[in-house]
């Protein structure tokens, strides 16, 4: 909050089906769209279009603005089937995208369930509001779209919260990458990031962390591979759940079981438990944000975590779980591509 005082020469713009270019003076003039029958005896100006319909097998450009900007806050609640509905952000004319991942995923609901997740960079809000407010600066041009990837039409309401003016010299572009694995190999790791090259900051993990093991699966360590690291890590952590800044399994003293939290920086906001029927497996929802401590790298970055539990004669095991990551980073253009991203059956939840 230490900038709000500061009195500049930004132009505070915003995208919405209300204003679809986010142009000055534009706002609300609709006199088609989804509020149309509702609006009929008010007319012009009374929520004629306060959302879009997105059909079956089709993209939708959310958002295409000229720079120099700075995406300050993304508000949207989509309907559907939210691992089917693919976010993609393009920076100054780059033709892969820089972040490209399942809408829930991107704001830390990847189980499809709606979960109140409240810290600094994602809020997700009753009923089903998505709300992120990582920066994102652009200095030629940024477009947003959204991919509906399955079989029924769906509804969007949302607003892109931006600002024109000049973007610091040294701002990095904002990046997103969505992983999955169902189930990780025996003995495998698990990569949340390969491939990265070029100068950044990493700033944040999500991860929706399917076990399917019985006891207690969060021993694995993460590892933050920089700058020409190879077989050993530069950074290594000590077990899943204390990077996630909790610690002894999640696990409330009083009550034995798992205790959900939310923080600014850390969290685990949802646990969906087996309910001794259809509900098999317990699953987890968790973030944490490098906000305060981002991990820099000069020239590139892989990051791992291992799936690690315990098995008979206080040995570790292996495990082989469903386990899906997003992670966040900032850095320099041009970007590389990222992995294809799996197809419709690798992404369900299953």
């Amino acid at each position: 909050m230490k900038n709000l005082a500061i009195i500049d020469n930004r132009e505070s713009r915003s995208i919405s089906p209300e204003n679809f270019d986010g142009k000055k003076g534009r706002g609300g003039m609709a006199t088609e769209g989804t509020g149309k029958k509702p609006a009929r005896e008010l007319g012009q100006g009374w929520k004629v279009s306060p959302s879009v319909h997105i059909e079956a097998g089709q993209e939708f450009e959310i958002a295409n603005i000229d720079g120099p900007g700075l995406i300050e806050q993304i508000w949207m609640t989509p309907t559907g089937n939210w691992r089917f509905s693919i976010l993609r952000i393009y920076w100054d004319g780059q033709e892969h995208p820089s972040v490209e991942c399942p809408v829930g995923d991107f704001f830390a609901c990847g189980w499809g369930e709606f979960a109140q997740v409240t810290s600094t960079a994602v809020c997700v809000n009753p009923g089903s509001s998505f709300n992120c407010y990582w920066q994102m600066p652009f200095r030629n041009q940024c477009r947003i779209t959204l991919s509906n990837t399955s079989d029924e039409q769906m509804t969007l309401y949302y607003q892109i919260n931006h600002s024109l003016g000049p973007v610091d010299k040294g701002a990095g572009y904002f990046h997103a990458q969505f992983r999955r694995v169902n189930p990780l190999p025996y003995k495998s790791v698990y990569t949340i990031l390969d491939g990265i090259e070029g100068h950044g900051r990493y700033v944040g993990t999500y991860m929706a962390w399917g076990v399917n093991n019985s006891n207690w699966w969060g021993e694995g360590e993460i590892k933050f591979y920089l700058d020409g690291d190879r077989e050993f890590p530069t950074i290594c952590g000590t077990g899943t759940e204390d990077y996630f800044c909790g610690s002894y399994n999640f696990e409330n003293q009083q009550t034995k079981q798992y205790q959900e939290y939310n923080t600014p920086y850390a969290g685990m906001p949802q646990v969906l438990r087996p309910d001794g029927v259809y509900r098999s497996q317990t699953r987890f929802s968790l973030y944490r944000w490098h906000i305060t401590d981002p991990i820099r790298f000069s020239r590139d970055l892989k990051v791992t975590m291992q799936a690690l539990g315990w098995r008979s004669g206080k040995r570790y095991l292996p495990l082989q779980d469903d386990i899906a990551s997003v992670a966040f980073w900032y850095q320099t253009l041009p970007s590389a591509k990222f992995p294809k991203l799996p197809n419709r059956d690798s992404l369900e939840i299953i």
